[in-house]
């Protein structure tokens, strides 16, 4: 995985994970990278700077403690993000569809589907959009 710098048409800067370069192209030519902040799809890398302290001993270390109440935060916004959300699992873009085409009754949902299922769906104008982080079933935690 490599984690992108990426800026919004609007001038917001957010990371984002992507398992290669070329699959954040992918996604950004089928407008499924959206600014967490305010949803615009106009999104390109950003310049990234280099984290260069101005002494050596004045760059803060990262403590195991910080690492785990960075993830626990993590967690908890994956948590409040997914409220309400029923998990489909790999079904999710059959699910999706069916709600687009009025074959099933539309509600909020999550799961996982494939990149080429997912430019399937874009294709068609089914309105799906990635998550800003990772999503596992519900029986495993992140």
């Amino acid at each position: 995985m490599i984690v992108f710098d990426l800026r919004c048409a609007q001038g917001h800067v957010f990371e984002a994970w992507f398992a290669s370069s070329s699959a954040f192209e992918d996604q950004r030519e089928h407008s499924l990278v959206q600014c967490p902040i305010c949803a615009d799809t106009a999104v390109e890398k950003a310049v990234m700077a280099p984290n260069v302290a101005a002494k050596a001993n004045t760059r803060p270390s990262v403590t195991p403690e910080v690492v785990k109440a960075a993830m626990k935060a993590l967690a908890t916004a994956q948590q409040q993000a997914l409220e309400g959300s029923r998990w489909v699992g790999t079904g999710f873009a059959s699910q999706a569809r069916a709600m687009h085409l009025g074959d099933q009754e539309q509600e909020p949902i999550h799961g996982q589907t494939t990149l080429e299922e997912a430019k399937a769906l874009a294709d068609e104008g089914v309105p799906v959009a990635p998550l800003p982080f990772p999503v596992l079933p519900p029986e495993r935690t992140n």
